[in-house]
């Protein structure tokens, strides 16, 4: 069969419109004001077609990734567009995932033409967005509390910023020099990825560039086919569970039926938990991203990550479920933390399917810190985020990762230098947590323990999972060990906290947080337990 494209001039798009992607991104990095975008790398860029399908992305956040899309058709929905135009979103209930990540998606008009024939977009995660805690991940109740809640809105038309708008919207925040630091940036970030697009089609014609675009996501789709027809058909179920929602409702159920029918898979979770009262609910878009993240993960080839990927799958859900919540149900903690356990539950079904491929749980959480208060050292309102990393799960093949980020989160740690420079905060304790991985023929990777001292009053909140229900192992491995949360007072008396909690903190307080490893995979062996000692330094 004669093909209808180039496959030279396929892998050159592929790379071409990747890059501009994450040209985006260093954009977004290198002029972002707030540490937990310029440091961290919380943030994601894509480019889209007309229709807003996505055609590429850079390798950045998983969860933002898989979730984007919904908010460019919510924005091309909403918002007739106009050339120079930004729209700005963060609402999850009209194509958002949680407050504190906020969408820009730009349309890409070619001269001469009346409608947009591409779009640009990056997500980022600001450190406030106002709500009833420092942060924005509070432990609450209704999204009400969780800061400003912003429909598909024009923040840039024709090339003139909102100052109204931006103006609204600094004034519900703790930090809005940091904010408009970090949206402008986003701003800047799209200008680039439009421009380069239109420098693309001046080179090579309009008409290349719209068929490569396709020929992309048609690829994508055929090398998806291809992963989904070595498994083996059949339907394979499994389970597993959230600790609680900090309102106290747990275990909390995420449960997955994958059926499997030649080169095509549907994914059913409608058997999951009702929504519940407290923020651990997601809406239907982070469980698209986590959908679209483990399929992609099956396909062993270096594919593009775009539309193509989701056709060969069905994701099924039941509205007002932990997986798919409705308004106007609290959803911070959904985009963190059930993203990950949707993962789990997905990868644990697929073991049942094709166990010489599926690893054993990882940390299964982000460990989610944020802190604000007042910084004595300015007399400014400051607020501060990070997610900590775990433990990877073994591999049928390899003992997993120690002290990394995992599945629905990649980010970078905010380095201590940076961190004690821009708040009150000193670390006293950063180091890898030994130990703490499941045993087992692989062993799972160890997780971190972290210690913050506070330089000055403020509130800490703290919404991590795996604290009761550990990382399962697989085929014989031992469960990771699960995390801990602990406030240590100056005085030195020290307090356990549960997995979610907010509190008030004085200075020389200390917030100690070991995360959880990975499971195990394979049943233990005398190798097994040798390396385990030598991890360990026994």
């Amino acid at each position: 069969m004669k093909r209808s494209f180039d496959p030279i001039l396929l892998e050159v798009y592929k790379n071409l419109f990747a890059s501009i992607s994450e040209e985006m991104g260093v954009t977004l990095c290198r002029t972002a004001y707030s540490p937990n975008i310029k440091e961290r790398r919380d943030f994601s860029c894509a480019v889209f077609d007309g229709s807003g399908m996505m055609v590429a992305q850079a390798a950045h956040i998983a969860v933002h990734l898989g979730s984007m899309p919904l908010s460019v058709a919510s924005a091309i929905e909403h918002v007739s567009m106009k050339p120079g135009d930004v729209v700005l979103l963060n609402d999850p209930y009209r194509g958002g995932t949680h407050l504190p990540d906020v969408t820009m998606v730009s349309p890409v008009f070619p001269e001469g033409r009346k409608s947009p024939l591409f779009y640009v977009a990056n997500r980022a995660h600001h450190a406030d967005i106002g709500g009833i805690s420092p942060g924005s991940l509070p432990l609450s109740t209704e999204i009400f509390q969780e800061g400003i809640r912003i429909p598909p809105v024009r923040l840039v038309a024709g090339g003139a910023m909102q100052r109204d708008m931006l103006a609204l919207l600094l004034a519900n925040v703790r930090t809005p020099r940091e904010r408009e630091g970090d949206l402008t940036a986003q701003v800047a970030a799209n200008n680039v990825g439009a421009r380069r697009l239109l420098e693309v089609c001046a080179r090579h014609g309009i008409p290349e560039v719209r068929r490569y675009m396709k020929e992309l996501k048609d690829y994508a789709e055929r090398m998806t086919r291809q992963a989904i027809d070595r498994i083996p058909d059949g339907e394979y179920a499994f389970e597993d569970f959230l600790d609680d929602d900090g309102q106290g409702s747990g275990p909390i159920r995420v449960a997955v039926v994958i059926t499997v029918r030649g080169d095509e898979a549907v994914i059913d979770l409608s058997g999951s938990a009702a929504q519940v009262r407290g923020s651990v609910n997601a809406i239907y878009a982070i469980t698209l991203s986590a959908v679209f993240y483990v399929f992609r993960c099956i396909v062993e080839a270096d594919i593009p990550s775009n539309a193509g990927g989701m056709r060969p799958l069905r994701v099924v859900t039941r509205h007002g479920t932990v997986v798919d919540a409705n308004f106007p149900a609290a959803v911070a903690a959904g985009n963190v933390e059930t993203s990950q356990r949707i993962t789990d539950a997905l990868l644990g079904a697929l073991s049942r399917a094709v166990p010489d491929r599926i690893p054993a749980a990882s940390s299964g959480t982000m460990n989610n810190i944020t802190v604000g208060g007042q910084d004595p050292r300015t007399g400014a309102p400051y607020a501060y985020y990070e997610t900590i990393g775990g433990g990877s799960g073994a591999t049928p093949r390899s003992d997993g990762a120690s002290a990394v980020q995992t599945h629905m989160t990649n980010t970078m740690n905010t380095p201590v230098e940076a961190l004690e420079h821009a708040y009150p905060l000193r670390v006293r304790r950063y180091e890898v947590a030994r130990g703490t991985g499941g045993r087992g023929r692989f062993i799972g990777g160890d997780g971190i323990r972290r210690e913050l001292e506070f330089v000055a009053p403020a509130t800490v909140t703290v919404i991590s999972e795996r604290r009761e229900i550990a990382p399962y192992g697989l085929f014989g491995g031992e469960p990771g060990r699960r995390g801990e949360n602990r406030i240590v007072r100056a005085g030195g008396r020290e307090e356990r906290q549960p997995g979610k909690f907010s509190l008030p903190v004085e200075e020389g307080d200390r917030l100690c947080i070991t995360t959880p490893g990975g499971g195990g995979y394979g049943k233990v062996s005398a190798r097994a337990d040798e390396t385990s000692d030598k991890r360990n330094g026994r």
